[in-house]
């Protein structure tokens, strides 16, 4: 797979079976490992650059509760479920999430394990994240491409986001937000 530029993300989508999609994202941020690694474990920093999460509670045990809302297509969907960190090898740099939710509406439910790895590279770090999706109810009958096509679209965002939040002076990142035209989170 070929390498992002910095808060570039690329992406494919790849079928595993009749129901389930790896997705598998990658880009650079302007950052040390350390600081991706810190910032990618912080729920309260990191779900600021998720396009259309909040966060909406924490719970014991490294899990969390959340509402993600999401356009596929011409319907949005908003997501209501709980995510929790399954897995942290910090001398490998892997973070593994699992995360499941249902539609507001009722109009299906979404199960994820998120897989994000990270490895130190000139000028930044490079972060791979891998979901193994899986839909069902009406969300699932939306193609692969439009899902992919939305992932990719959600992850430059997310990706502009930490850039942003991560790399360079104050002046850097404020420039990166307004290109990313995202409001500026504090970063501290």
């Amino acid at each position: 797979m070929a390498q992002g530029h910095a808060g570039r993300a690329e992406q494919s989508l790849y079928p595993l079976g009749a129901d389930p999609l790896e997705i598998v994202n990658s880009f650079t941020v302007p950052a040390s490992i350390g600081e991706a690694w810190d910032l990618f474990l912080d729920v309260d920093r990191i779900v600021v650059c998720m396009p259309g999460a909040e966060l909406v509670e924490k719970l014991p045990n490294d899990a969390f509760l959340g509402k993600v809302s999401v356009k596929l297509g011409p319907i949005a969907m908003s997501f209501k479920g709980e995510a929790r960190f399954v897995g942290v090898d910090e001398a490998a740099r892997v973070v593994r999430l699992h995360a499941k939710g249902k539609e507001l509406k009722g109009r299906g439910s979404a199960e994820a394990t998120v897989t994000t790895r990270m490895r130190e590279e000139e000028g930044g770090t490079s972060v791979e994240v891998t979901a193994d999706l899986q839909l069902s109810g009406s969300v699932a009958q939306f193609g692969r491409g439009v899902i992919g096509d939305v992932s990719s679209k959600l992850v430059d965002q997310f990706a502009g986001c930490l850039a942003a939040t991560l790399g360079g002076t104050e002046a850097e990142r404020s420039l990166r937000w307004q290109q990313a035209r995202l409001p500026c989170p504090d970063s501290s």
